[in-house]
């Protein structure tokens, strides 16, 4: 069950706040994005805390223009975890559940933004995400996922922005364990294949959300998969009794220039969401995948970095790039002539053999 204290990063472990544990892996950590309703402007944030490592990391992204601006800052956490500042990167809570608040104070790169989350529908507890390599336990987390819009500004370079409502996008937090920090010096024996597949779509509608996710073995076979519709305001969630996907790749890539969702709900009504990715967004920019601002690395006291991306020129099969949120349009369509226009995010991160998909090594790409 979800608390108020939930959007706060004080977790020990993958349960509620009031269990302990010891695991150097766990991590607690804010995410959000937004995105106007033309996809012309795209930002990204996150904030992670790693209190077994002793570090706080964070980033801020924004996409204009075509061009990818990373903000990344990490420091020594000093074991003070209710401090969500890093670098100028500053995550608030102003009430838990419904509203967040980024700012980005100006700095010598020329980003900064002030920009308030406010949710159009409750924050939704996605199933415990459990899975283990042999013996070993390599994730065990909990996340809260929420659509919502937001209000503010932001600045690139002296230009400013001005964000209102019809900004919307996705916040999450979650808790837990996952691989962070330096890599393990002893895997588990023998060495397993790396292997990874995953997909996250939360999408909007003009009076509903939709949720779904889906992390599957080499073999096709989901270990962690849902999917949940909800209407805006407080009206509770749907959570689909079945849920899968298709995906059609770009040749040579590792990414879907066209998905589709199919979902059922309790009483059985079939509905089916179809996504065309328009363009991009590379999550190394806030640090996944990356080889020297990934989550949980000692930089020392305060460390602040910044770069950009070309998103069209982005080689879409280097490791760097393997990783995306793309911005996607969206059709629903369902029971009782529902139809709905929408949009939001394809997330896709596909590592290594996935037999639905064709691919059979690390990083071949489709046909």
């Amino acid at each position: 069950m979800l608390t108020k204290a939930d959007d706060y990063p004080i977790h020990q472990t993958a349960e509620p706040i009031a269990y302990a544990g010891t695991d150097r892996n766990f991590y607690d950590r804010y995410f959000f994005n937004g995105y106007t309703p033309d996809g012309s402007v795209f930002f990204a944030a996150a904030l992670g805390v790693y209190p077994a490592l002793n570090v706080m990391d964070g980033a801020f992204c924004v996409v204009v223009d075509g061009v990818q601006h990373n903000l990344r800052a990490s420091r020594v956490l000093g074991m003070e975890r209710m401090d969500t500042r890093v670098g100028p990167l500053h995550v608030e809570v102003v009430e838990p559940l419904r509203s967040l608040r980024v700012r980005v104070d100006k700095n010598e790169h020329g980003i900064a933004a002030d920009v308030t989350f406010r949710s159009r529908a409750p924050a939704i507890e996605e199933p415990r995400f459990t899975r283990r390599i042999g013996p070993r336990t390599i994730m065990d987390y909990t996340r809260l996922t929420q659509n919502g819009s937001y209000t503010g500004w932001i600045e690139v370079k002296g230009k400013r922005i001005a964000i209102d409502e019809r900004v919307l996008g996705t916040r999450d937090r979650s808790w837990g364990i996952r691989p962070v920090g330096a890599q393990d010096s002893q895997p588990v024996a023998p060495p397993p294949p790396a292997q990874f597949y995953w997909l996250w779509a939360p999408l909007n509608f003009e009076d509903r959300i939709t949720l779904y996710h889906d992390n599957s073995d080499a073999e096709g076979r989901p270990w962690n998969t849902h999917a949940v519709m909800a209407l805006t305001g407080e009206n509770g969630e749907n959570h689909m009794g079945s849920c899968a996907s298709d995906i059609v790749f770009k040749s040579g890539t590792r990414h879907a220039k066209a998905a589709t969702i199919r979902m059922s709900d309790e009483h059985g009504g079939a509905h089916k969401i179809e996504l065309t990715p328009q363009w991009n967004f590379y999550m190394s920019g806030l640090g996944y995948l990356h080889p020297e601002w990934g989550h949980g690395r000692y930089r020392g006291e305060l460390a602040v970095g910044y770069d950009t991306i070309e998103t069209a020129k982005a080689p879409e099969s280097d490791m760097l790039h393997l990783h995306v949120q793309a911005f996607s349009r969206a059709v629903l369509t369902g029971p009782d002539g529902l139809e709905r226009k929408g949009w939001g995010v394809l997330e896709q991160l596909i590592i290594g053999a996935h037999k639905p998909s064709g691919f059979v090594s690390m990083l071949d790409g489709a046909k």
